[in-house]
């Protein structure tokens, strides 16, 4: 990893982690607007884009993210290691009061952050976005993966944790004391890792709540429903094993 010099303050009110790997065609617009939305609410706010391996002309452009905007830093993973090895990685270089990772296409907007932080606000220690509780709104979604989600739950529930309608939503807020607990003791690298993150939260006995959101479908997803679905369930059984070895104590 190859963190740009800070010259932020020590403490910013947010940090916000945007992990990318291949994003050439959206990365620009992605920072953009969200920059948009931090610039207009006068946010003090860290933002760190988590380059996971790309072997586009991703690398290229956040180059220049960085210098167009002095709040973006860039860290950049060897190799492609994976969504969460990149949050991860993020995460560990975040400063802020709240911790927020966010996915660059702006599937859920950034401006639904401020629903999170009420939540925390409130009490709670973690916020995760949810796109199927009461007051949620879905756009563009497809019946499929609608349904490979359904099953998913269902083992999820079964295998590691209870509780949750939507563990696998791309945008989650956390106090600092939260992100250091969770983040330092994860362990998976893949798609699985956002419900190893409420499994480490829920060893822990953190507050943790889903709050509604609105979320738009993006169909240049890399998620894909065959292969990834194997993948799933092979580390969801991993999540059973590091906990029962006491890896998250």
């Amino acid at each position: 990893m190859t963190p740009k010099p800070d010259p932020l303050p020590d403490v910013p009110h947010l940090s916000i982690v945007v992990p990318v790997y291949d994003e050439a065609a959206r990365i620009v617009t992605g920072i953009e607007t969200l920059m948009e939305y931090v610039d207009a609410h006068s946010i003090d706010t860290e933002v760190i884009v988590v380059d996971d391996g790309s072997t586009d002309a991703t690398p290229t452009l956040l180059a220049g993210l960085e210098t167009r905007f002095p709040v973006v830093r860039g860290l950049t993973l060897a190799h492609n290691a994976g969504k969460g090895a990149a949050v991860r990685a993020g995460m560990a270089e975040a400063r802020g009061r709240y911790r927020l990772f966010a996915d660059v296409d702006q599937s859920t907007p950034i401006a639904e952050w401020e629903r999170l932080r009420d939540a925390l606000e409130a009490g709670h220690d973690v916020a995760i976005a949810s796109r199927e509780i009461t007051g949620a709104k879905r756009v563009r979604d497809r019946w499929h993966r609608r349904q490979m989600g359904n099953v998913f739950r269902l083992l999820r529930d079964i295998f590691v944790v209870e509780g949750f309608i939507d563990s696998q939503c791309g945008f989650k807020l956390f106090t600092a004391d939260a992100a250091e607990t969770i983040f330092s003791r994860a362990h998976l690298d893949r798609f699985c890792f956002d419900v190893e993150l409420l499994a480490i939260a829920a060893h822990h006995k953190l507050r943790v709540i889903e709050v509604p959101v609105t979320w738009t479908d993006d169909h240049a997803s890399k998620v894909n429903p065959l292969t990834d679905s194997f993948s799933m369930l092979k580390d969801l059984w991993r999540i059973r094993s590091f906990r029962a070895r006491g890896s998250y104590d």
